[in-house]
């Protein structure tokens, strides 16, 4: 938790950006059952109530009174019961006083305080819920079902132009974070050989977060199937000419995540193929990264990228004719089928509960297209000095993709169908860090995971 004047600061400007006009409503996440009530999912809080509070305690709410300049935390302080099955802990009034709250209600109160509101006609604020118990508390407080449920553009619009400037003290968290994953992820290198189970390395990683006080930013994906881009499933054996992608990250226990990704040989060294693949993959990721500054929209970095990627493909044989070309037509998305990279922050994909259309685009730079490839860019827009974003190009080989463009000879004038029939089980390349925009450039955060071939390979023969 930052100090009392950061979240004080950060209401504020909030309010300020919002006017004097009616109240902004804050639900907190809660606890739920996995099975029964007492064994329940980990507890996470939602990342803009700890973005403005800094509370990490479920069932609570806020509201941000902005006509009458007040702000009211609403819950209750454990029960006796609660004291005996969990032992004494610090008191909610306690934690508001940290967040620099001085009014506390009782969580009961909270439906009376927006009923009052809803009869004199004042504007209620709320963003859009993303839990199911939310969205029903949310429907009995304002009395609509959740088919009708309106969230406030100017709330959502407002929060992301605060959340997505990241402050030095939210970099520090960030770069915590990195130094662990470089861990995890070294951790992941020296343990992949012929033999050992994914789920062996991914147990690995979780506790090295773990030792850290930290837990998982995300599932982690520890696959030697890297074509399939969010493959959770942990049950392969290493085997002899495989590679491994391992995209991990961790969170600190403030709520900020790191989202690191490197694929490396389970054997000590990279075959052939793979290494002229993999250096393919490592010059987008270097292009990309050369591009990155203020002012410059995204869609044309990740358009960067996907150009160097088809040159690539091109000069290694999957691919023919012009790079530019190839990029217009899209066909490059048969290996590049998703974005180059996303905002990060308090959630890994920062703030993406808020909309995709104003997290990651603008009404001048809307999400305009539907377009296998550019419709999986969750960052299209312009970047601003403090933005925190990950750059993670890569290449997938998709069996079942190949085969139906292949079928359809789809792109037939840029792919070469007859020499990738022989790739369709190399898996995929990823390689993934975690930037901060500057004015005239970038900061590469945390210390620089190692990713070219030469030294990977000194990391696996250790």
């Amino acid at each position: 938790m930052f100090s009392s004047q950061t979240y004080i600061h950060r209401r504020e400007v909030l309010m300020k950006t919002m006017g004097r006009q009616g109240l902004l409503l804050f639900l907190s996440n809660g606890e739920y059952p996995i099975n029964f009530e007492d064994n329940t999912y980990p507890f996470r809080q939602d990342s803009t109530f700890l973005y403005y509070f800094g509370i990490q305690q479920p069932h609570i709410a806020a509201i941000v009174d902005l006509d009458e300049n007040r702000t009211v935390i609403f819950g209750d302080e454990m029960t006796m019961d609660a004291l005996v099955w969990m032992g004494r802990q610090e008191t909610l009034q306690a934690k508001c006083e940290r967040a620099g709250v001085t009014e506390m209600r009782s969580y009961a109160e909270l439906a009376h305080y927006v009923a009052t509101a809803m009869t004199t006609q004042r504007n209620i604020h709320y963003l859009p819920p993303y839990q199911p118990a939310n969205k029903i508390l949310l429907g009995e407080l304002l009395q609509l079902s959740i088919a009708d449920f309106q969230p406030s553009i100017p709330f959502i619009q407002a929060v992301v132009a605060q959340r997505e400037i990241k402050e030095d003290q939210e970099i520090s968290e960030i770069e915590k974070a990195l130094t662990i994953t470089n861990a995890m992820h070294l951790t992941a290198m020296r343990l992949a050989k012929p033999g050992v189970k994914e789920y062996e390395i991914a147990a690995a990683i979780q506790q090295v977060a773990a030792q850290e006080n930290c837990r998982l930013a995300y599932p982690s994906i520890v696959t030697v199937n890297g074509g399939i881009l969010h493959n959770h499933y942990l049950g392969n054996t290493l085997q002899s000419g495989q590679l491994l992608l391992n995209d991990s990250g961790c969170e600190t226990p403030s709520g900020y995540a790191s989202d690191l990704t490197r694929t490396f040989p389970v054997d000590a060294k990279f075959t052939p193929e793979q290494r002229e693949l993999y250096q393919v993959v490592l010059a987008a990721f270097e292009g990309a990264k050369s591009k990155l500054k203020a002012g410059v929209a995204f869609k044309d970095v990740h358009l960067h990228a996907a150009l160097i990627l088809s040159q690539g493909l091109i000069d290694f044989g999957l691919m023919k004719g012009r790079a530019e070309d190839a990029v217009q037509a899209h066909a490059h998305t048969l290996f590049f089928q998703c974005g180059l990279g996303h905002l990060m922050g308090l959630d890994v994909h920062d703030m993406e509960d808020l909309g995709e259309q104003y997290v990651g685009y603008t009404p001048q730079q809307p999400k305009e297209t539907q377009l296998f490839g550019l419709k999986s860019l969750r960052l299209g827009k312009a970047l601003k000095t403090g933005h925190v974003l990950t750059i993670e190009p890569g290449i997938y080989f998709i069996p079942e993709l190949i085969e139906r463009w292949q079928a359809e000879k789809k792109h037939s004038d840029f792919i070469q169908y007859d020499k990738l029939n022989a790739y369709k089980s190399f898996g995929g390349i990823r390689i993934e860090d975690n930037f901060r925009i500057e004015d005239h450039g970038f900061q590469h955060l945390g210390p620089e995971l190692i990713r070219t071939v030469e030294e990977i390979e000194n990391v696996k023969l250790q």
